[in-house]
């Protein structure tokens, strides 16, 4: 049982650490450990966790971690207070980074961010979070999420409107939502 919850730890640890770029560029890491190395999801079960922590306050890794946590560790003995610890376990191992990062980093940052090697490797961040986005994007395109061309139609108008100045990201969530209403027969 104690190997579950260092496993927990270490996982969502991970995800802290190697996670730049947000929850959404993190999702490939975790979904690589969670489904594919210690199988305490199957990929519906990764797809809906995804789902349900988009829809949830808050950030949607630390969500996930949650959700996580406390399904590995309540199916390990069927007992909620177990599943209450693997949820605590795993949500602070995915904050944990984060702290000790920004109190560390921010401070560097302040005084070295005129630096170009500084400034380079922020830049080398950014690339690599909208990589890690992608890869999530197409890992879950699978049976249960198939995209049709409504979808993609919709996916194309949003992003050339988002491109306008002063389209807010409110309005893109809006503009989805009016077109899946007209093009899915709400």
């Amino acid at each position: 049982m104690i190997v579950l919850y260092l496993q927990l730890f270490w996982v969502f640890f991970k995800q802290g650490v190697l996670g730049f770029g947000g929850g959404y560029a993190m999702l490939s890491l975790m979904q690589h450990d969670v489904v594919e190395r210690y199988a305490w999801l199957d990929p519906q079960g990764f797809s809906d966790i995804v789902a349900l922590s988009q829809t949830t306050p808050g950030p949607i890794c630390i969500n996930a971690a949650t959700y996580v946590g406390y399904h590995a560790s309540f199916d390990l003995g069927q007992n909620v207070f177990l599943g209450v610890l693997g949820s605590l376990t795993a949500s602070l191992a995915v904050c944990l980074p984060s702290v000790f990062l920004v109190w560390v980093g921010l401070s560097f940052l302040l005084r070295h961010r005129n630096h170009a090697v500084v400034g380079a490797v922020i830049q080398g961040f950014k690339l690599v979070s909208v990589a890690l986005i992608a890869s999530v994007a197409i890992g879950m395109m699978n049976p249960y999420n198939f995209i049709d061309y409504k979808s993609l139609l919709i996916f194309v108008t949003v992003f050339a409107a988002s491109f306008r100045k002063h389209f807010h990201p409110i309005l893109c969530i809006l503009l989805c939502a009016l077109l899946g209403f007209f093009l899915y027969g709400g």
